[in-house]
């Protein structure tokens, strides 16, 4: 498995690997930088084809970490980690407390969350050997919790900034809206869209999550095949990352992308096709930040609920600054979000 040479690794301060045979444990801690703070980023189970692919998951997303808790102005530097569910995988207290004890073992220098495949139930069990944790029980009144309600906010947020800037529109009523997966960051942005008036169109490889968005918020199904090729005012991708490439960008039907997942462009270059195309494209790391300012409030202990949402709020205008920049200078948006944050990164 190469590291150094992974196109992914950036200079990686760390890259930790934990193994619990008898536990049936395998899991990477990546710390992408710890310039502006701990390294704070969540972790994600999920399955991979193999170990390299792990790795290069968790190096990319590691990097989009730094980059995310720079632009949102936290005391955060960047990290990532994922746990792999191989096909002997038996998810238990044990397994996840042991997780805790790796994560526990960096003193402080990683500080973790839920991400895509874990709850609040499991990070309890994470915190049971580490107080390197967010994400637990929340306390009435202040942050904590779930933070996948405020990463939906946030985004709703964006859209909103997006739909402003290239559509001349002061909110999403009547508004169509494609939403390429309705896990718990999805669901909780068609609620939020649905709330304000939007037409809401979705896909997801469970059935069960198209059903119940259906069901709440008259929302009409679309398979997983069409839904990036939507005619829609707005595409919102909140499933896995790597959507916006050579190949999808050409069949967009769609003047705005604006969406939750990490690492949507598959390149750089991919940015650059969405700019020529006239298609606003939020940058992910700056529109998916309501959930780890989430995360900082709780581990900080120095903001109540309220406080967060008005921060989370604040990413619709720090996303309008980076369109205006980017029309100005007629550089993409994310050419210009990844240069606002290597220098606040730098100027640490």
């Amino acid at each position: 498995m190469a590291v150094f040479s992974d196109s992914a690794f950036d200079a990686h301060e760390r890259v930790v690997f934990c193994h619990d045979a008898d536990l049936g444990l395998q899991a990477i801690i990546a710390i992408h930088s710890t310039a502006l703070g701990p390294a704070a980023g969540g972790t994600r189970l999920w399955s991979y084809a193999d170990d390299v692919e792990a790795l290069h998951d968790v190096l990319r997303l590691s990097q989009g970490m730094s980059y995310k808790n720079a632009m949102a102005g936290l005391r955060f530097g960047g990290g990532k980690a994922v746990i792999i569910r191989g096909e002997n995988f038996v998810a238990s207290d044990k397994l996840y407390e042991k997780y805790g004890e790796f994560v526990d073992s960096l003193g402080g220098s990683y500080v973790t969350a839920e991400d895509v495949g874990m709850s609040v139930a499991i990070m309890e069990m994470i915190g049971r050997k580490t107080k390197y944790v967010a994400g637990l029980v929340q306390r009435e009144g202040q942050a904590g919790g779930d933070p996948s309600p405020k990463t939906s906010y946030g985004i709703f947020k964006g859209i909103e900034a997006a739909v402003q800037t290239k559509l001349g529109r002061e909110d999403v009523a009547g508004l169509r809206v494609a939403v390429q997966g309705v896990g718990n960051v999805g669901y909780h942005l068609c609620k939020f869209l649905h709330e304000a008036g939007a037409n809401l169109f979705v896909a997801d490889m469970d059935d069960s999550r198209v059903s119940r968005t259906v069901s709440e918020f008259a929302a009409t199904p679309v398979s997983l095949e069409q839904i990036l090729q939507q005619e829609v005012d707005v595409l919102a991708p909140c499933a896995l990352g790597a959507i916006l490439n050579s190949r999808s960008i050409p069949q967009l039907n769609a003047p705005v992308v604006a969406g939750g997942a990490n690492n949507q462009l598959e390149t750089d270059a991919d940015g650059q096709r969405l700019h020529d195309a006239g298609v606003l494209y939020a940058p992910d790391y700056v529109i998916n930040g309501g959930g780890i300012i989430n995360v900082a409030c709780e581990y900080y202990h120095d903001a109540t609920d309220e406080e967060v949402m008005q921060q989370v709020a604040a990413i619709g205008p720090r996303l309008t600054g980076i369109f205006e920049e980017s029309a100005a200078s007629d550089l993409p948006t994310n050419v210009v979000a990844d240069a606002q944050a290597r220098r606040i990164i730098a100027a640490a």
